[in-house]
């Protein structure tokens, strides 16, 4: 029906602009009958009363009154086309203008619509980040828990789109508010709000306000699925469930609210000035450190899988079961995040989402490049674990300022990113905090590098960066440490270790990803 009208509108347009103008037609008609008028203006027009009063050769003055009024109408058709040249241009002038506001409103109706697709495609691209996400998560735990994996992601991005609708969007996004907290409330029914202008053509944005709340809503449901990954193998499913669904509905808001909603960071910070002001352009801070924070919260509550640290300092590394699908979802999260990135300019300006892309892309491979040597170095063997992990980290780095850098930048910020990834995760390793998947280290440790590198390469300030990662960091890990440990008195956190020993899918599910399967010894 949209695309009916809009596609109607360019019609009637396009007849307007192109089709022949009958005004035309009716100027000359007008020439013609004005010549003929004044040709016979002897006839016509001329004072009977002169040949009455005048008697002495009447008919010779008759004849010279009648010459007088053919040289009158000769003179008239040397006029009139001057005059009607004049009247031609004024209403060609006229006519221009009118093309002109015709094709500016054609010009901004496109783009609206083409702006709007876009976004809505890179809602599209963010939710198969997810499908991404899963199979990483699978991929680099052990087969005796994949299907609790899974489950847990379905759970996510379902409970997220609904949880963000009920009460996240307008706490988010609350309009005036202190900068700090606001309350959150249902998105509008259809009925109510649909039809709305104001909300549905360029008056709103480049976009229509669906299309601004389903694209958010991709991006909330991504804080919970960080958060799955770390604390993946040994965690019950239903306080998971619950913790999940507190830190989405309620925490994750928050801190979005003080850049994009328009809070504190957004305004406060600077002190009005812009160059001061913080920048995440599309969420290394709001969104990645927020959830890996979150995830390290939870882990330090939850501990570390059992058999995973030996005494004397020594670690037993406790393989994925499958690289194949870890490697598949690394390229569909790689693939999703033009959709993330590139979405995040929220029109279809070509020279922004182009410079996007490029800068994104670059990001990315040179965080694989990076991990890839710095691992072979440290672990004396190429890891591919590690160069999955480089390509996450370089993209999660370059989120922050993917619009505000050049491609050589991106590529340093890519680069660091990836070395700084391998040796986060080994440091994690070395004080028991156990990832399975590097999370925190992808997600958290990238995360404030990618936003500090707006203000080294970038055009932020880096103080206003670095309080702003820092600030929404340190709220995300003492919010999840407090709904976990609080989740963790009450109705506990963690599977007994004959659940964990047999593993999460028999346990929590009773079903098998691979029944038909023979379990390898070593």
């Amino acid at each position: 029906m949209i695309f009916g009208y809009f596609w109607r509108a360019r019609r009637r347009a396009g007849a307007g602009l192109h089709a022949r103008p009958p005004r035309k037609i009716k100027k000359r008609t007008n020439r013609r009958w004005l010549a003929r008028l004044l040709l016979k203006g002897g006839r016509f027009l001329k004072p009977q009363v002169l040949t009455h009063t005048v008697q002495i050769n009447h008919m010779k003055i008759k004849t010279t009154l009648n010459k007088a009024w053919r040289w009158l109408a000769l003179g008239g058709l040397l006029l009139v086309p001057g005059m009607l040249h004049a009247q031609d241009a004024a209403a060609a002038a006229a006519a221009t203008e009118a093309v002109e506001q015709a094709a500016s409103a054609v010009e901004v109706t496109d783009f609206f619509t083409i702006s709007n697709l876009w976004v809505l495609i890179a809602a599209a691209l963010v939710f198969i980040m997810h499908l991404g996400f899963a199979t990483v998560e699978s991929g680099l735990t052990q087969s005796k828990n994949t299907v609790n994996i899974l489950f847990k992601n379905v759970f996510i991005v379902t409970m997220g789109c609904l949880t963000y609708a009920l009460w996240g969007f307008n706490a988010m996004y609350p309009g005036e508010f202190n900068g700090f907290f606001a309350l959150g409330s249902p998105i509008p029914n259809a009925m109510d709000f649909g039809s709305a202008a104001e909300f549905m053509t360029p008056a709103y944005a480049d976009y229509t306000a669906w299309t601004d709340f389903i694209f958010q809503a991709m991006f909330a449901a991504t804080a919970a699925t960080i958060v799955s990954g770390a604390v993946a193998e040994r965690v019950k499913l239903g306080p998971f469930m619950l913790g999940a669904t507190l830190l989405v509905m309620f925490l994750y808001p928050i801190t979005g609210s003080w850049e994009w909603g328009g809070g504190w960071l957004n305004g406060v910070l600077s002190g009005g000035d812009e160059s001061k002001e913080f920048i995440d352009f599309a969420g290394s801070s709001l969104v990645h450190a927020f959830g890996g924070f979150a995830a390290l919260a939870a882990v330090f509550v939850l501990g570390p899988r059992h058999g995973k640290y030996l005494p004397g300092g020594k670690m037993k590394p406790i393989l994925g079961h499958s690289m194949p699908l870890a490697t598949i979802g690394v390229f569909l999260l790689f693939f999703g995040w033009f959709g993330f990135n590139g979405g995040s300019v929220l029109s279809a300006d070509p020279a922004a989402v182009s410079l996007v892309f490029v800068t994104t892309t670059l990001a990315a491979c040179a965080g694989a490049l990076g991990s890839l040597a710095t691992s072979w170095i440290l672990l004396k063997k190429p890891d591919l674990s590690m160069s999955l992990n480089g390509i996450l980290a370089g993209l999660v780095g370059i989120t922050a300022g993917a619009d505000g850098m050049g491609p050589w930048s991106a590529v340093i910020v890519g680069l660091i990113a990836g070395v700084i990834v391998v040796f986060s995760i080994l440091f994690f390793d070395k004080i028991k905090i156990d990832d399975p998947v590097g999370a925190v280290s992808v997600h958290g440790v990238c995360g404030i590098w990618g936003t500090l590198a707006v203000g080294i390469f970038g055009p932020g300030s880096f103080f206003s960066q670095l309080v702003g990662t820092l600030s929404v960091s340190a709220f995300a890990f003492i919010g999840s440490l407090i709904i976990f440990s609080a989740i963790k008195a009450t109705i506990g956190l963690r599977v007994s270790p004959e659940e964990e020993l047999e593993g999460l899918d028999i346990g929590e599910h009773g079903n098998e990803a691979y029944p038909d399967f023979q379990a390898a010894t070593k």
